[in-house]
């Protein structure tokens, strides 16, 4: 027993980016679900005050700090999204062979950057 490894996994299988799919979708779900709700919840109470609580939950949305909070919201979206289509795909039985699993891989961290790009070019260009 003492010659067996502990994980064989860390010494037989190399780093991919499945795995990076796969980690980004666990924290993306988890962060739509504690920043989203908190936004949501605020949101909520903001409208429930009245005029200057709302106001002011417009003026920190409005803020640099509140722009990286909702593009990241955005992009954590879209990272779910595109992960989640992924394992949809991969529960059909299709996409294991090696190449279509790394270029969907590939496709699913980079198609939510454009469409969170372009929903935000959208937006500061209206």
């Amino acid at each position: 027993m003492a010659d067996r490894p502990l994980s064989p996994h860390l010494s037989i299988w190399k780093w991919g980016p499945h795995m990076t799919v796969s980690i980004l979708h666990r924290i993306t779900g988890d962060g739509m679900a504690i920043v989203g709700l908190f936004m949501l919840l605020w949101w909520l109470g903001a409208l429930a005050s009245g005029p200057e609580y709302y106001a002011t939950f417009a003026e920190w949305m409005g803020s640099p700090f509140g722009y990286v909070v909702l593009i990241g919201l955005t992009w954590a979206f879209f990272n779910h999204a595109s992960s989640g289509i992924r394992h949809f795909v991969l529960d059909t039985g299709a996409g294991y062979e090696l190449n279509a699993n790394r270029m969907f891989s590939y496709v699913s961290m980079l198609l939510p950057v454009v469409l969170t790009a372009g929903v935000w070019g959208y937006i500061f260009t209206r």
